[in-house]
């Protein structure tokens, strides 16, 4: 097991409203560069270990029983992302928390850029604080073009609401309409989740703030782990998009009217 890589006692002051929630799956030692990164910025963290079998959780639960800021929930089998973050909200509502960044475990998201999320949320605590990529010159091509595609159908399903990145999970949402949204029906379980999570979300309407953030793809050679599979994570996107377009249009008259209210404001 890997020996706590932070000083617990060192970290940022804790807080009562937002926590930082980390769903992971199988991410191997990437996790916890990923936690302690975390940590070092925000407290507290919790980690919901969805079903992985790659021996991170029993790692996590060393560095929690060192750590009161460093909570570990367990699923005893792999459900997704959305799940696991689902899992992780009620939880977090329950301990009275208000607000949570969420962030992946593989490292590709930047702990750095945590604090300033947060600051931003509690001066805008209505709000879902959305990353925008900002993208290094080796990014993969593939993946760089490709979320333009979902993107452009959460502008088209939400009229404009102001979502700059469909798919880039690095943000802080409220809890409660996040978790209403999910209760109402069984999808954004798995890799639909961040995508459905901002378009419901503005459709309840819930703003959306976008601040720049980096992204990492790590190669394999560096730890990176990817759990996308183009076929079957690209027929659920696409059976996602047809669900929301289809609850796109009886709600075109109200986003009809939200949308000439923001033309008005400029």
């Amino acid at each position: 097991m890997p020996e706590l890589s932070y000083d617990p006692a060192a970290g940022p002051r804790p807080s009562r409203t937002h926590l930082v929630l980390i769903p992971s799956y199988n991410p191997g030692p990437a996790v916890f560069e990923t936690v302690r990164a975390a940590r070092a910025a925000w407290a507290p963290v919790w980690v919901v270990v969805d079903g992985s079998t790659d021996g991170s959780a029993e790692g996590l639960a060393e560095w929690a029983r060192a750590d009161p800021q460093l909570r570990l929930i367990v699923l005893a089998r792999n459900q997704g992302k959305g799940a696991a973050v689902l899992a992780g909200l009620d939880a977090a509502r329950a301990a009275g928390f208000t607000h949570a960044l969420t962030m992946d475990s593989d490292g590709q998201h930047p702990a750095a850029c945590i604090a300033a999320f947060m600051q931003t949320s509690l001066s805008r605590p209505e709000a879902m604080i959305l990353g925008n990529p900002v993208f290094a010159q080796d990014a993969p091509r593939l993946r760089v073009q490709g979320r333009k595609v979902s993107n452009a159908w959460a502008r088209l399903e939400t009229l404009g609401a102001g979502i700059g990145d469909s798919l880039y999970g690095f943000r802080v949402y409220p809890i409660e309409p996040l978790r209403a949204a999910m209760r109402r029906q069984r999808w954004m379980r798995r890799f639909d989740f961040d995508p459905e999570a901002v378009v419901r979300l503005s459709w309840a309407g819930v703003p959306a703030v976008n601040l720049p953030a980096p992204v990492r793809y790590l190669r394999a050679d560096e730890g990176g782990v990817s759990h996308f599979r183009y076929l079957r994570d690209n027929t659920l996107l696409s059976w996602m998009h047809l669900r929301l377009v289809l609850g796109f249009v009886p709600r075109l008259p109200l986003l009809l009217w939200r949308w000439l209210l923001r033309s008005s404001r400029r």
